[in-house]
């Protein structure tokens, strides 16, 4: 008893007796909150409280159950949608693949057949230049060699390896043809600027074309493959620039069967016994030995020259000049247009000579050179031939 007395007092003392007052319409109303009421008033108050926390609490229990699930149901959805699209997928590959049987020989063979007529016209070109025979022709015996029996879409495929084959030998010789001429002229000492023409190079439309791609629109052909075409067709024109060039120079031996006796440079003189600087290169042979021309060009001078005997000059234009002394004969007369080989007279001892031989300088723009740069010049462009 004492203790609900003391819990009473409290509560008594918590919710003391209030007064409220309203004023309305000009007239005072007063209302009596007894300390019962307020208690009462505080239990409701308390108990909505804690329906509303717990109703909060089960709403957030229930949307996290729900977010849960429905995350696991997106990733069911996104394995089976990926399984789907990997099937559909392998599906579209087997119907390309029946779809693509059906024209891919027909298909294969146009664009074979194109490529031929690209070939076609390289070949052509290539036709006739020094060595082009001997570089291609194994490639193509092989090409034929390889041909597999059966399946045709397998052999159009190796036809195509094989054009690609070819292709890429013809690059090969067309490059290393014009390094090698490009080496020839290097060993005379002379630019091949100054000596390759501007009209020797190669007509059509594999050199007019100067963009890969107006290329492959002439041909019919893809771009990469017209770009390979216009690369050897470049280096071809190069390589005929410079044999063109090379053909006009003076770099044959002035006869045959001799043996070179005397270098170009300083020398003890036969004479004097003393030095002296030896200007041409010295080739002894049998008296009469024919005598021929190292390069094309004209006669500028024919008879006596002093201590040259009978001596022949030939002059091959862009300053280049060849000399050919001691001679027993002269079979050319001046103005008369030689060829390269062509006997021009006969070896002999006239003049200052302590015996039968060829004394031939070659001379550019005035200055004597060293004829044997020349000739080996010569021997270097005839092994590739």
């Amino acid at each position: 008893m004492t203790r609900l007395a003391r819990l009473r007092r409290s509560l008594e003392e918590l919710f003391p007796e209030r007064s409220l007052y309203i004023r309305s319409g000009g007239a005072m109303h007063a209302f009596v909150l007894t300390p019962s009421k307020q208690m009462a008033g505080a239990g409701v108050l308390a108990a909505a409280m804690l329906l509303m926390c717990v109703s909060t609490t089960a709403l957030m229990i229930n949307a996290v159950a729900t977010s849960r699930a429905e995350q696991d149901a997106a990733l069911i959805q996104a394995k089976y949608e990926r399984w789907i699209a990997d099937r559909q997928a392998r599906l579209n590959s087997a119907v390309a693949q029946l779809n693509a049987a059906d024209g891919s020989v027909n298909g294969l063979a146009l664009d074979v057949e194109k490529r031929h007529a690209a070939l076609a016209l390289l070949l052509t070109d290539l036709k006739g230049a020094p060595g082009a025979s001997e570089a291609l022709t194994p490639v193509i015996d092989r090409a034929l060699a390889a041909q597999p029996k059966g399946d045709p879409l397998r052999r159009v495929e190796m036809v195509r390896l094989s054009q690609d084959r070819l292709l890429d030998a013809a690059e090969s010789f067309a490059k290393g043809r014009a390094e090698r001429l490009r080496l020839a002229f290097r060993l005379t000492g002379l630019s091949p600027a100054g000596y390759v023409r501007g009209d020797s190079a190669l007509g059509g439309p594999l050199i007019e074309a100067g963009d890969p791609r107006a290329l492959a629109a002439i041909l019919d052909v893809e771009e990469d493959f017209a770009g390979r075409v216009q690369r050897v067709a470049n280096g071809l024109s190069e390589a005929r620039a410079l044999t063109e060039a090379a053909e006009r120079l003076p770099i044959a031996r002035p006869t045959d069967g001799a043996t070179e006796t005397s270098g170009f440079g300083v020398r003890f003189d036969p004479f004097t016994r003393r030095p002296a600087f030896h200007s041409g290169l010295d080739f002894s042979g049998a008296s009469m030995t024919p005598i021929k021309a190292t390069g094309p060009g004209v006669v500028s001078f024919t008879g006596q020259k002093a201590g040259y005997g009978k001596a022949i000059e030939i002059d091959h234009g862009r300053g280049l000049k060849t000399r050919y002394a001691h001679l027993q004969s002269i079979g050319v007369r001046v103005g008369e247009r030689v060829a390269v080989g062509q006997r021009i007279g006969g070896m002999g001892s006239t003049g200052r000579s302590t015996g039968t031989h060829l004394h031939y300088e070659v001379w550019v723009n005035g200055r004597p050179q060293n004829p044997d740069r020349f000739v080996k010049a010569g021997r270097y462009v005839l092994e590739d031939s």
